[in-house]
């Protein structure tokens, strides 16, 4: 999955809209997006919008953070419907993922679902004190997938006026959340998965910040906007050069099984190319 589009819980419109376009997932949101009043409407079209026929689109419901109280409500509606994956925004810590891994143990078994299916994209920088505990998520649970950061709800909790500067680059505090998100997410062996460009009009610029985040090492973004759903995609496309590198190199080495390095067109490749190698070959594999 590379390109991740949020859509209201409560607009089957959009999500019609959004089932049309080349997202790889959608996520639909049962927070942030969706009022207070509106949550219990909302939990019902977000299942109805589950029953629909699936395409190759992978579903995910982004549910209310544990310390609304909304938490078990929302997956109670909706894991009848067998989503991918929740999404866990402000997510505190490890201990969170832990808790809705055994959460959704239950509600797997009551609905029987097999047992692992539903999997966990946590969306890990949005409080200050989660930063602190971007280092700790390795092992948490079989089902984390990956680790997304956000800027809005983190400058909130910085009481901070502005997270991008007047020419709409990101200001440091939020760059030590995007590094240590990627960090985090390297650490645990999962997908870090890069945050929402909030330009919606101007794709370059969409475009740029995708493939900065995939030079970077971030294999997925979040999308706000159908629009942003090409430019995503092709930032995290393998071109064909990097292809013909990858198997290269990955051939290099099956042919000389035991090698800590091989030699290719004068240059010394060693194991970190060939991981390099086989993530980008990894890819092109369907989600």
């Amino acid at each position: 999955m590379r390109s991740l589009l949020f859509v209201p819980g409560d607009s089957a419109r959009k999500f019609a809209k959004a089932c049309e376009c080349g997202a790889d997932a959608l996520i639909i949101d049962l927070e942030d997006s969706v009022a207070l009043d509106a949550k219990p409407a909302a939990r019902l079209e977000t299942a109805t919008m589950l029953q629909a026929p699936r395409s190759r689109q992978k579903l995910l419901v982004r549910v209310n953070a544990f310390d609304t109280g909304l938490t078990a409500s929302d997956l109670a509606t909706v894991m009848p419907y067998r989503p991918d994956g929740i999404a866990l925004p402000k997510s505190d810590g490890p201990e969170q993922v832990r808790r809705l891994a055994h959460m959704l143990d239950a509600l797997e078994a009551a609905h029987g679902i097999e047992p692992g299916r539903t999997l966990i994209l946590a969306i890990v920088t949005e409080t200050a004190g989660s930063l602190f505990r971007l280092g700790g998520y390795r092992g948490c649970s079989d089902r984390l997938w990956g680790m997304m950061w956000g800027a809005e709800d983190l400058s909130a909790s910085f009481g901070a006026t502005a997270n991008r500067d007047e020419q709409g680059n990101m200001l440091p505090p939020y760059q030590l959340a995007r590094n240590l998100c990627l960090a985090g997410a390297a650490a645990a062996g999962v997908v870090a998965v890069d945050t929402v460009a909030v330009t919606i009009d101007d794709l370059a610029a969409v475009e740029l910040e995708a493939r900065e985040a995939r030079r970077d090492g971030f294999m997925a973004k979040g999308v706000i906007h159908p629009s942003h759903v090409e430019p995503v995609n092709a930032a995290f496309r393998p071109s064909e050069g990097e292809i013909a590198w990858a198997r290269r190199i990955t051939e290099a080495f099956g042919n000389q099984a035991g090698l800590g390095v091989v030699k290719i067109d004068g240059q010394m490749i060693d194991k970190p190319h060939l991981r390099a190698a086989e993530r980008i070959l990894a890819s092109l594999a369907p989600s």
